[in-house]
């Protein structure tokens, strides 16, 4: 796969299937517009956060190399985020949430490269460059938090998901993607949240993956951190949105104490919260996180761990307690006594030990899926994987012998064995036969002369996660979204709106100081007289420079615009109270 983006160490540890949904940041697609934006939510949140947010916060603007004025170049955080142990990569909006998570457990940052349009400056569902940038990156620079985000990602894709995970997620990237796009109809994407609607009513019993996701929502992107009466904000959709960071300081979002009791509580990315989970400190995450987990298959297995795996239709992996593990696409228990006797999978599978592919058990040699009996044999009390070269010689267990083996819940296996497999320790994880048939109850589920068979050897089933043992072992370079996010085609309205947004974003810089300010201004009045930011910036230089006439022409203006938009109102004061302020404090 050739490489589009600008590796480092951290970044060249990234498997195959990770690199697919990585893009190049085309930083100079970026218009002044856009890093007016920008530079407005910055400054906004800055000045306010530096009371609300968690102290990491404005630390971690420093250390990320973060600027208020300018969009980060990724090329330009990574060699600052190298330092702390982590990088950053571009991607194109939302990926599906496993593969989020895995870039999390490679200590990597999955930032949306767009950013928001000017209309939805305050929040967007869609994931941009501010609410990645400027909400993840900062707090990443506090070393706890940072590895409860690795950890949480090793731990969150293992978890196992439903097909209607999948669909939601579809539906919320396409809802994020219309809302995003300049001049989407409402109705269109009023119909785009009424179908998210019906399917968050309908999901049914709540997968693993939808509760994890739950916990990551409350704590990584809404979180904040304190006492209930004292919160501090932490999270990424909080810190990046001027308008919620606000209102979640307010009577009007309840603060609970957060618990495991948050992976119950789903939330809905179309509304503001009505209720936010604080915790303590940023260890007490990771506590949650451990005690979470002690409830996935990942470490509890069994029936009910391999079911997971079959109903998810996804591909997935079962440890068994000889350290043996199986990936593929499960697609048969049988269970005997509330326990599993037999397991079946589908189409290519792999066997491995430790996360390694066991060498002539890939998929070339497993293509048509695989079964294999589990549990104790009949009327032993003695394991297989327990038994030393005597105990297996004394029930002729070994190379050679033609044998009947009946296990507990009816499964019987009839062959002649070839060889056998251990592991590290020396226990038997793997019994190959000839001429082999197994069976459950007289019903064949496996009959071959001139085919080897591989019998799994394990009492149980100690843990089930979504994903192979062995990354190597499948293709999972299949990367198939069905929508990207709009790129839409500037206007020659648009474009000459652009024009002087950069001509003042030039003079402010000062590459090109014999701009005329007033020029600009009065184009603005009178070609884009509903337009309210590039105003606030020119109100911003009059005030710096001293020109009070012109700050007054200009808060007039902005008086019209606001009289013809009341939803603006309170971005352009914002705007003109922070441009006072900080001309005061210069």
């Amino acid at each position: 796969m050739e490489t589009t983006y600008e590796s480092n160490p951290i970044l060249d540890k990234l498997p195959k299937h990770l690199r697919q949904y990585i893009k190049p940041q085309a930083y100079e697609a970026y218009s002044a517009i856009d890093q007016a934006v920008w530079r407005y939510v910055m400054r906004k949140n800055v000045d306010y956060l530096s009371t609300v947010a968690h102290s990491s916060y404005l630390n971690g603007l420093q250390k990320t190399g973060i600027s208020i004025d300018h969009i980060p170049n990724m090329y330009g955080m990574n060699r600052i985020l190298e330092e702390i142990g982590w990088a950053a990569v571009a991607v194109d909006g939302f990926i599906p949430p496993a593969a989020f998570m895995e870039f999390q457990a490679y200590n990597v940052l999955v930032i949306a490269s767009d950013i928001r349009q000017l209309e939805n400056i305050e929040y967007t569902p869609a994931p941009d460059i501010i609410h990645e940038g400027a909400g993840h990156a900062p707090i990443i620079a506090n070393p706890e938090y940072a590895e409860y985000l690795r950890r949480f990602g090793e731990i969150g894709c293992k978890a196992i998901s439903s097909a209607k995970d999948f669909e939601l997620y579809e539906a919320v990237r396409h809802l994020s993607i219309i809302k995003e796009a300049k001049g989407t109809p409402a109705r269109e994407i009023q119909k785009a949240e009424r179908h998210i609607e019906t399917l968050q009513q309908n999901m049914g019993e709540p997968s693993e993956m939808a509760l994890i996701r739950n916990l990551h929502w409350w704590t990584v992107e809404y979180g904040l951190i304190g006492t209930v009466t004292d919160p501090k904000i932490y999270g990424a959709g909080l810190l990046s949105s001027i308008g919620e960071s606000a209102l979640c300081m307010t009577d009007k979002v309840e603060k609970r104490p957060y618990s495991i009791a948050a992976a119950a509580t789903p939330f809905d990315i179309t509304r503001t919260q009505p209720q936010l989970f604080v915790t303590p400190d940023f260890a007490y995450l990771s506590q949650v996180l451990e005690e979470f987990a002690n409830t996935m298959a990942l470490r509890k297995g069994g029936l009910s761990g391999v079911q997971k795996l079959i109903d998810s239709k996804e591909l997935g992996t079962i440890e068994l307690s000889t350290g043996l593990q199986i990936s593929g696409n499960f697609s048969r228990v049988i269970s005997f006594e509330g326990e599993p006797v037999f397991v079946q999978t589908k189409g290519p599978t792999a066997l491995s030990y430790r996360e390694k592919e066991l060498v002539g058990h890939g998929t070339l040699q497993h293509f048509d899926g695989f079964g294999t009996p589990l549990g104790r044999l009949k009327g032993i009390n003695l394991p297989i994987e327990a038994m030393g070269p005597r105990d297996l010689k004394a029930y002729a267990i070994f190379e050679g012998q033609t044998i009947t083996l009946e296990f507990e819940g009816h499964i019987k296996i009839t062959g002649e064995i070839v060889t056998g497999t251990r592991n590290l320790q020396g226990e038997i994880i793997l019994i190959t036969f000839k001429d082999c048939k197994v069976t459950h109850k007289n019903k064949i589920l496996f009959a071959s002369h001139d085919r080897l068979y591989n019998m799994a050897v394990g009492v149980r089933i100690v843990s089930a996660f979504n994903g192979p043992a062995d990354v190597g072992s499948f293709d999972l370079v299949s990367h198939d979204i069905h929508s990207t996010t709009i790129k839409p085609t500037a206007s020659a309205e648009q474009r000459q709106l652009e024009g002087y947004y950069r001509q003042i974003r030039e003079f402010r810089e000062g590459t090109n100081t014999t701009i005329s300010r007033h020029k600009v201004f009065e184009a603005i009045k009178t070609s884009h007289p509903n337009d309210w930011l590039l105003p606030v910036e020119l109100f911003e230089l009059a005030i710096k420079s001293g020109d009070s006439d012109f700050a007054k022409e200009i808060a007039d203006h902005l008086n019209t615009v606001v009289s013809n938009d009341q939803k603006v109102a309170h971005l352009v004061d914002d705007g003109i109270s922070l441009a006072k302020a900080l001309h005061l404090n210069e």
